[in-house]
Parts: C-alpha cells; sequence; structure tokens
C-alpha cells in the first residue's frame, strides 16, 4: 500500500479545478447560442411546409368534391362538407367522404375557406403564426394560391 501522501496527491489529480468547469460551461454556452437560433428558425419553416402540405390535400379534396358533385362546397357548409354530408341547400348528390378528419393549421387553428375565394375561385387558408391576417414571414397567410 502506497504512503498516504501519495494517495492525498492521486486524489488532488483526479479532479477538476474550477476554472476548467467554467471554461467548459463557456464553450457550451457559445456553442449553444450559435446553435439554437438555427434549430428555432427550422421549427418554423417545418410549420410553414406542413401548412402548405395541408391546404394542398384540402384543395385536392374540394376538387374531387367539385368533379362529383358540380360545385364546391358553400361558404356555409364549409369544409366541413369534406368530412360529412352537408345538409344545407344545395346538398350534394354524388357526396362521399373526401377527408377522414379535418386538421388544424400547425398553430391549432382551423384552415380557413373562402369561397367565393379572393384570389381563386375558392381560398383555403391558414393565418399563420399570429392568427391575423396579412403579416410577414412565419406570420404570413398561407394559401391555395401559392
Amino acid at each position: 500500500m502506497p504512503p498516504i501522501s501519495a494517495l492525498t496527491r492521486l486524489r488532488r489529480a483526479a479532479g477538476f479545478t474550477l476554472i476548467e468547469l467554467m471554461v467548459v460551461l463557456v464553450i457550451i454556452g457559445v456553442l449553444a447560442a450559435l446553435i439554437v437560433p438555427n434549430v428555432l428558425d427550422r421549427a418554423d419553416d417545418a410549420r410553414v411546409t406542413a401548412a402548405r402540405t395541408d391546404v394542398n390535400n384540402l384543395m385536392q379534396a374540394l376538387k374531387l368534391y367539385k368533379l362529383d358533385n358540380q360545385r364546391y362546397p358553400t361558404a356555409e357548409q364549409g369544409l366541413q362538407a369534406l368530412l360529412a354530408k352537408p345538409t344545407a341547400a344545395p346538398v350534394p348528390g354524388n357526396w362521399r367522404p373526401y377527408v377522414e378528419k379535418l386538421p388544424n393549421d400547425p398553430w391549432g387553428r382551423a384552415y380557413q375557406y373562402l369561397n367565393p375565394g379572393i384570389k381563386g375561385e375558392v381560398d383555403v387558408m391558414s393565418l399563420g403564426a399570429d392568427g391575423q391576417p396579412g403579416g410577414e414571414g412565419k406570420d404570413a397567410d398561407i394559401g391555395s394560391w401559392q
């Protein structure tokens, strides 16, 4: 068994000094400051892409509805007409289910349906992250006209 002084030296050499720990924490902080903003921007991009995909899928379902029934659902019937047969006039004669469920936009709000549309015969859109018409960047409207 080594003398006690040798054991004491081994224990001192096995630990980290406060300076070494502080240097490691500063390096981790700098890396996080560089990486986190890029990751957060990617989440916004993913939400916009998901909204565009949902809008395109809803437009395809609306086109099938029109193909079967010679007209789009009215504004009153809304997108719900893709999920359940409308009871309000005009009742579609060749209705069938066009979607399994109506998605919400990536920000948790229902997609907007306009008939007649502002930019097309009908419009389907999400109001973006802010939930308000217009906006820029992640707050911009995402619609079937894009």
